[in-house]
């Protein structure tokens, strides 16, 4: 008996809900992809809106106007304007929107590698470029913290977790963990303050400052608790 073609049709039309579902999952993909385009988009407009003319000054409008879309997909991405500022700083510390923390990626597995100097250089450096992207907007989160008890505790839990991190960047450096003098001690040092007031106040180079900042380090380290 001979089946009749209709009989398979199913299963012969099978690759067709395949085909139509990987045409799903490519537009489900696409639009994944274009949504975080349009994220990174506003966080880079509201980074250099922020950084440029500070907090009192940038208002979610400005942002969408700066990266091309409307109000209402600004705030689809972040519920307030406190909220993408500190996306903002997040994002500086990396230096993209991937979901990568920096503790998983290459710059901060070379802390542990090579000589004390070497890692010295390498953490000298990475800060160096971590605190140019960020020093615009740490200055408007200081601004924004001053008229806003909320984002005054954002500040204050920023500032801690950057202390975690410096400490256990610091055992990275090391081989071990540091004392609390030491860490604190770093914890001044490494900061965006700090280097405003090198490069910006006492107007040296970018690149002296990376030099005296791994200078610095060395010395903190090298003398251990006072």
């Amino acid at each position: 008996m001979t089946a009749d073609p209709r009989d398979v049709g199913p299963v012969a039309g099978g690759p067709r809900p395949t085909a139509a579902g990987g045409r799903r999952a490519y537009r489900s993909a696409r639009r994944q992809e274009q949504a975080a385009e349009t994220r990174a988009l506003v966080v880079a407009a509201a980074t250099s809106l922020f950084s440029e003319r500070g907090w009192a000054t940038t208002g979610m409008r400005d942002v969408a106007a700066s990266a091309g879309v409307s109000v209402e997909t600004v705030y689809a991405n972040f519920r307030s304007k406190s909220e993408l500022l500190l996306t903002a700083i997040d994002v500086g510390v990396v230096g993209d929107t991937d979901p990568v923390p920096l503790s998983q990626r290459p710059e901060y597995a070379a802390l542990a590698t090579g000589s004390f100097d070497d890692r010295v250089a390498t953490a000298a450096r990475l800060l160096t470029v971590i605190n140019s992207r960020g020093r615009g907007l740490h200055r408007a989160l200081y601004e924004a913290a001053g008229g806003d008890a909320r984002i005054e505790a954002a500040l204050h839990r920023l500032e801690l977790r950057r202390r975690d991190n410096i400490a256990d960047a610091a055992a990275l450096v090391t081989g071990g963990p540091v004392g609390d003098d030491v860490l604190d001690r770093l914890w001044s040092l490494l900061s965006s303050d700090t280097f405003s007031l090198v490069t910006h106040i006492a107007g040296r180079s970018v690149p002296d400052y990376e030099r005296w900042l791994a200078t610095t380090i060395a010395a903190v380290l090298r003398a251990g608790p006072p």
